[in-house]
């Protein structure tokens, strides 16, 4: 796809990735809220994580943008990490970005010492569900009943696991 993003955008700069840090607690917030959660991060939550020194937090940018289109959010114990979140903006999505931002995140975490990468993703999320398996993630379990929902009914979680090392 990266073929068809610089035939339609020939002059736009490639999408770059960087740590995230508490600056940019407010902009994760607001991509949070976008990401279809049915409870979304308040700025707080996120300045919290951003300057715990066990959480690695990862952003995407599009081209020039000083905000990030998207980010990842990870909290490491040992040799493992848990994803805790990952979103791309809405108007980004199917860009790539996700990919970027997810590859560069994993390497991130491998050169940590990280050997075991964890998330939990809603059962029927097709694009997020094809993008962990993109990286080789696999079902590990469920846990029905795990995620609530806007409409007061609650969806099923699938467990992934990706081993690094």
């Amino acid at each position: 796809m990266d073929w068809l993003r610089k035939l339609l955008h020939p002059h736009a700069a490639p999408a770059r990735t960087a740590r995230l840090d508490v600056r940019h607690a407010r902009h994760v917030a607001a991509l949070h809220h976008l990401g279809g959660f049915a409870r979304g991060w308040e700025p707080g939550e996120c300045a919290g994580l951003l300057v715990d020194s066990a959480v690695v937090a990862d952003g995407v940018f599009a081209g020039n943008e000083p905000n990030p289109a998207g980010f990842v959010m990870s909290r490491r114990a040992v040799d493992e990490a848990e994803i805790l979140s990952i979103v791309v903006s809405p108007r980004q999505r199917g860009s790539g970005l996700g990919r970027a931002l997810l590859s560069a995140h994993l390497s991130q975490l491998g050169g940590m010492g990280v050997a075991h990468v964890y998330l939990e993703v809603e059962d029927g999320n097709a694009a997020a569900d094809r993008l962990y398996r993109h990286f080789g993630f696999r079902e590990v379990g469920r846990r029905k009943g795990y995620y609530p929902k806007a409409d007061g009914t609650r969806a099923t979680a699938v467990t992934m696991r990706l081993d690094l090392a």
